[in-house]
């Protein structure tokens, strides 16, 4: 396998922008790929899974070749340098390629896979914390599903259009998919591609989302003619699936501290054909009260550890700290309490989080109903990445009694 001047220079510089500037993977992949109108579908493929990759093993590569989180250019090429060796690339005769120890690398590789911590590629403290809360065995387990590439799953915007014609409509496009057995709306590609450029991408007939995040939705138990809150709404990937799932009819509202998310979602409802859906930034808690006992379904997609969803935000290992694990548990407990008064008697609410760790799922579930006895769990479901090969989700469906 031969490597190309262009795309290897590209994956340098965006490495350097994700851990000497502190910039996210998933933008500067969305960067990197507009660099060159010319690359073809090889080429964006090499760019975009070289850079994850990178990201996804950089406590691992910065060991074998002893750059120790330092990223100068130098270092940068290092770590490249064991990439390409890992991976079997034939090593062109560049600069900052002379003298690379093949051999070495191979042998330090081998030895770090039997020490966890290398293996896997993660910080001491995440790996503590994920035993404490899940077991070594099972931990294990999701440590390694994660760590692999994220497959693209859609969703079919069934306001628009359906899931077989949907599928029809991509061939004829050249992107083929296949259905997922369990997943109502979903169609995960055979093979990676810039699925935004399509026809049916511009005329709303999907949205890219995970098989597990496309369950949350369904979950809530909606019914056309609801009134529906989706409290932390963000850009708005479950409000529009509700908006689906409701036939257009009945309101949702959808809510965030952040206007910016929710003008982004602005921009999709026109897209997708969502009429039924309102925008509410939540700037003080008087915009929560006017709500309060209004709701027949309440949506709670709190923020969390993002866990879960490693595999397709790699670099959230290296941001995720353990302070901010322990403050977000707090802060969900809070915005449980604080959310489930929307609920009006009879009314449900889903709380979901895309984590895997007991103490930001069910036991905080377990401790608003200790409080709570207006409220009654009707149902729960874990979503393990090592079990389903999609991200890591949980879902508890609870009603409000009296």
């Amino acid at each position: 396998m031969r490597l190309h001047r262009n795309l290897v220079f590209t994956v340098i510089d965006s490495i350097k922008l994700i851990f000497n500037e502190g910039e996210y993977a998933d933008k500067v992949v969305q960067k990197a790929l507009k660099r060159d109108s010319r690359w073809g579908a090889r080429d964006r493929k090499f760019v975009a899974e070289t850079i994850y990759e990178m990201v996804r093993w950089k406590r691992l590569y910065n060991e074998i070749a002893g750059t120790k989180d330092h990223y100068t250019t130098e270092n940068v090429w290092k770590n490249f340098s064991v990439f390409a060796t890992l991976k079997g690339y034939d090593l062109p005769d560049w600069p900052q390629l002379h003298g690379v120890p093949e051999r070495r690398i191979k042998g330090k590789f081998d030895e770090l896979q039997k020490v966890r911590v290398f293996k896997e590629s993660i910080p001491d403290w995440l790996d503590e914390l994920c035993v404490a809360e899940l077991g070594e065995k099972h931990w294990a387990k999701e440590m390694t599903a994660l760590n692999k590439q994220a497959e693209v799953i859609l969703r079919t915007n069934t306001l628009r259009t359906t899931k077989d014609v949907l599928q029809k409509k991509l061939a004829e496009e050249g992107i083929e998919t296949v259905a997922i057995d369990g997943y109502t709306d979903a169609l995960k590609l055979v093979e990676r591609a810039n699925v935004f450029r399509t026809d049916c991408f511009k005329s709303g007939f999907f949205e890219v989302q995970d098989a597990s995040s496309q369950l949350v939705a369904e979950y809530l138990d909606v019914k056309p003619g609801m009134r529906v809150i989706d409290t932390c709404a963000g850009a708005g990937g479950k409000t529009l699936h509700l908006s689906a799932l409701m036939e257009n009819k009945g309101n949702i509202i959808a809510t965030d501290i952040y206007e910016s998310k929710l003008k982004k979602l602005k921009i999709r409802t026109r897209r997708a054909g969502a009429h039924n859906i309102t925008t509410k930034v939540i700037e003080t808690t008087k915009v929560i009260k006017k709500m309060k006992d209004t709701a027949d379904r309440v949506l709670i997609d709190a923020p969390c550890s993002g866990i879960g969803v490693l595999k397709r935000n790699p670099d959230s290992k290296w941001k995720l700290q353990p302070e901010f694990v322990e403050n977000i548990i707090k802060t969900q407990a809070e915005i449980l309490q604080r959310y489930s008064q929307l609920v009006k008697n009879g009314g449900k609410m889903v709380y979901a989080t895309c984590s895997i760790l007991p103490s930001e799922n069910e036991k905080q579930v377990k401790a608003f109903l200790k409080n709570n006895d207006n409220f009654r769990i009707i149902k729960d479901h874990k979503v393990s990445p090592f079990k389903s090969g999609y991200d890591g989700f949980y879902m508890a469906l609870l009603e409000r009694i009296s």
